[in-house]
């Protein structure tokens, strides 16, 4: 489809540029996003994804993983009770989640295959999906990410004032999306054009039938366990973050105060820097933009405080893991420039503002920007297009303005549901997905309303 969509941009762009005497345009458009889908977007993202990647390998070094899917493992009994409860497909999905919402694609996608092989192998039906795969694949497409680190990091490369302002709405649109994609997926199954009726004699599959089970992934060593006074520490740091969070949610005027008479004994009485005036929002928004405020510098002090008590050189690694900031830079280049030039093309003929001048009766009384259609259109068919048409827009609207921040906030809460469930199904040749593909794009499309609705709550 991609493929298609692609090609047709291009192609329309060439001919209605001809028609309407704009080749000119064209092929500046065309030259203008190369330009600035390797200067102005890859390289300057070079620097913040090496942060990222440093933190993310301090977590996977740590066991932190294994930590996340120990909380996790409850809450999956009950979403998968045809699964049992020592069966190696609970563990691999457990791993799976944990590793996605801490940011470890790398580590996720083949604990995520692997769960796909070990349900296939309790499947009655081979080449039909089962329930629990199809709720699976809800909870993968809905985007359980707790931090957008690709979109925080376009943010801070196109000198956003605050490129984090986006976590507390990405982390509330994730959970309607997750939900969405849950409740979806649970509903759509009983319906009678998805039943899968039982199994007759010799139906049956086993292991063999689905395929060689792919090798476990291999993991880090494991970490030195956490000694008392390293659990004592650990919880007095997340205490520390709640109390911070709950002064500030609850009483801003009194933490303000605080800060200024701090800034003043440490600075000979400078005055601070000008803080946006949060005391007049609801306490809800409060706690929303203080969550976004503070989860970015708490992770940045977590992830090595928590790896050095666990006896990881935490140098080391962050340095191991920020070494891949600039080929991911490097990967995601022909990406943006593909999408980008075909972009920058239908735009020089005119056809992007052909469509807004089109929808913009349509969209504008709902509170929907035309700017996200492209985005939203495209989003569950390729990440990396989408990441393209993400910066292009952040770079022409700001990455400041509301429409960047709606646009972050859905990146961050839905996810490319076509190629997951592509990847997923196609790893154990399921060809009859059932009702995962319409779950998935129910969690995209809440996630996108969703994203909508909180970021004209809190930044309007």
């Amino acid at each position: 489809m991609l493929n298609g969509l692609w090609l047709g941009m291009v192609v329309l762009a060439v001919l209605v540029g001809a028609a309407a005497g704009r080749l000119r345009e064209v092929t500046d458009g065309a030259f203008a996003m190369a330009d600035l889908a390797v200067m102005k977007i890859a390289l300057p993202l070079a620097g913040v994804m090496a942060l990222w990647l440093g933190l993310k390998r301090l977590a996977e070094r740590s066991g932190l993983v294994q930590v996340v899917a120990g909380g996790l493992r409850p809450l999956l009994r009950r979403l998968f009770p045809e699964v049992p409860e020592n069966h190696p497909a609970m563990g691999a999905m457990v791993m799976n989640l944990a590793a996605n919402m801490l940011g470890l694609a790398n580590a996720a996608t083949p604990l995520g295959l692997r769960a796909m092989r070990h349900l296939e192998a309790l499947n009655p039906r081979p080449g039909t999906a089962t329930n629990a795969m199809c709720t699976f694949l809800a909870i993968n497409t809905s985007s359980i990410q707790l931090i957008p680190t690709t979109t925080i990091a376009i943010l801070a490369a196109q000198k956003s004032q605050d490129p984090t302002a986006i976590v507390g709405t990405a982390l509330i649109a994730t959970f309607f999306s997750t939900l969405a994609g849950i409740s979806a997926v649970k509903w759509l199954q009983n319906w009678r054009m998805f039943r899968v009726e039982p199994a007759g004699p010799g139906e049956t599959t086993t292991v063999a039938a689905a395929g060689p089970v792919a090798p476990e992934p291999e993991l880090p060593p494991a970490p030195a366990p956490l000694s008392a006074r390293g659990r004592v520490m650990i919880a007095l740091l997340l205490a520390g973050a709640f109390g911070l969070w709950l002064w500030i949610t609850v009483a801003p005027e009194s933490h303000r105060a605080f800060t200024a008479a701090v800034h003043g004994a440490l600075f000979d009485g400078k005055a601070p820097a000008a803080a946006p005036d949060v005391a007049a929002q609801s306490m809800m928004l409060r706690g929303i933009g203080t969550l976004s405020l503070l989860a970015v510098p708490f992770l940045i002090a977590f992830f090595p405080v928590y790896a050095s008590l666990r006896g990881v050189k935490v140098y080391e690694e962050f340095v191991e893991g920020a070494k891949e900031g600039f080929s991911v830079s490097l990967r995601i280049i022909p990406f943006l420039v593909a999408i980008l030039v075909a972009v920058g093309m239908f735009r020089g003929a005119g056809g992007i503002e052909f469509m807004q001048r089109l929808l913009t009766p349509l969209l504008t009384p709902l509170g929907f920007p035309p700017d996200l259609l492209p985005i939203t259109l495209v989003r569950p068919l390729s990440g990396g297009a989408t990441t393209a048409l993400f910066a292009e827009l952040v770079q022409r609207v700001g990455p400041d303005s509301l429409t960047a921040r709606m646009a972050g906030t859905i990146m961050g809460s839905t996810e490319t549901t076509f190629y997951v469930i592509a990847v997923y199904f196609g790893s154990v040749a399921v060809r009859r997905t059932r009702h995962a593909v319409a779950a998935g794009l129910a969690a995209d499309f809440t996630g996108v309303v969703a994203s909508v609705i909180v970021c004209r709550l809190m930044f309007a």
